[in-house]
């Protein structure tokens, strides 16, 4: 058996043990990883399912460019979230890790793991893709946020809703008045 078929024969586990330790990484880990509906849960099942994908081209030893789809999935959910850039692309690298702690586990993957330079490799290269993609997303919410300075909606996006500053005012003005 190679590599690629031992692989085959393990990718429940891997990408069951992949998702896990990439969703661990929010807050709310326990509902992203629980929640299978993609309107109530749609970082869990979106980060799922590109890890997913990413896993099943590198298992069909695809091309660069058909990985831009599922990076994408995955890329654009941590680039608007609280993550610092290592934080945010960290998951794709740990698919080396958790790959050589499933092979480890049993005899015929111990004797394979000798042969896995190529797939970290290829890892390494799309956790390069995922980086330049990471950047240009940031730089889009950069921009975005320049364009609303600029223009003025920033008003509209960085105040609170017009009934709770009411709220808040009216407060104010009895907090006041008992004094």
């Amino acid at each position: 058996m190679n590599l690629l078929e031992l692989l085959k024969k393990k990718e429940k586990k891997i990408l069951d043990i992949w998702a896990e330790r990439t969703l661990d990484t929010y807050i709310s880990s326990d509902f992203f990883k629980q929640a299978k509906n993609q309107f109530a849960n749609p970082v869990g099942v979106n980060i799922r399912a590109g890890l997913t994908t990413i896993f099943q081209l590198i298992l069909a030893e695809a091309e660069q460019q058909d990985f831009a789809e599922p990076l994408d999935q995955v890329v654009r959910i941590r680039a608007v979230q609280e993550f610092t850039p290592a934080q945010a692309l960290a998951p794709i690298l740990e698919l080396k890790w958790v790959v050589k702690q499933v092979l480890s586990a049993d005899e015929k993957g111990r004797a394979l793991l000798s042969e896995l330079a190529p797939f970290d490799r290829d890892v390494d290269r799309i956790a390069l893709m995922a980086f330049d993609m990471y950047m240009n997303c940031r730089d889009q919410l950069h921009q975005a946020r320049i364009h609303e300075l600029k223009s003025g909606s920033y008003i509209l996006t960085d105040s609170s809703c017009a009934s709770a500053a009411i709220r808040e005012n009216l407060q104010d003005i009895a907090s006041l008045s008992r004094e």
